[in-house]
């Protein structure tokens, strides 16, 4: 896996998960896989809503290990199985206002031994911020890999 950044308000990760690209398209698109790995380790999704289409809106709810909820939400801008996944990603307060949007690329290349899974996540309004979702998909990322195969 690799932490590129072009600056500070761009994120972009590379993993490897030893699944062909359907599958882990699949996991990034059917909510009964989506929930199994979506939110870093330790965190749960009690409930979610996915209309995958383009135009559609999705949101999910993150219960971390202090029982406190999170919720994010975003818009389905492009969908081509099994090849690329684009999203927009907003962050929820607690009256269900959404803060800064970003916009997520993921892309599902074939490679020797699996799916070359690149996700590119921008603009940020901060490098700290930057920095925390970067953590929180190499998380995630981590329990994708694990339930691929």
């Amino acid at each position: 896996m690799s932490d590129i950044a072009a600056n500070d308000t761009v994120l972009r990760l590379e993993r490897l998960i030893a699944v062909p690209p359907e599958r882990v398209f699949d996991l990034w698109t059917e909510p009964d896989l989506l929930v199994r790995w979506w939110g870093p380790e330790g965190f749960e999704i009690p409930a979610h809503a996915l209309d995958v289409r383009v135009g559609g809106r999705w949101r999910t709810t993150m219960r971390g290990p202090d029982g406190n909820a999170l919720h994010v939400s975003g818009v389905y801008r492009a969908i081509e199985r099994p090849r690329r996944l684009v999203l927009t990603w907003a962050w929820e307060d607690s009256d269900g206002a959404r803060g800064h949007e970003s916009e997520i690329t993921v892309t599902f290349e074939p490679a020797p031994g699996g799916t070359r899974l690149v996700l590119v996540q921008q603009p940020f309004e901060s490098k700290d911020s930057r920095d925390r979702h970067g953590e929180g998909w190499s998380s995630s990322f981590n329990k994708l890999a694990g339930i691929a195969g």
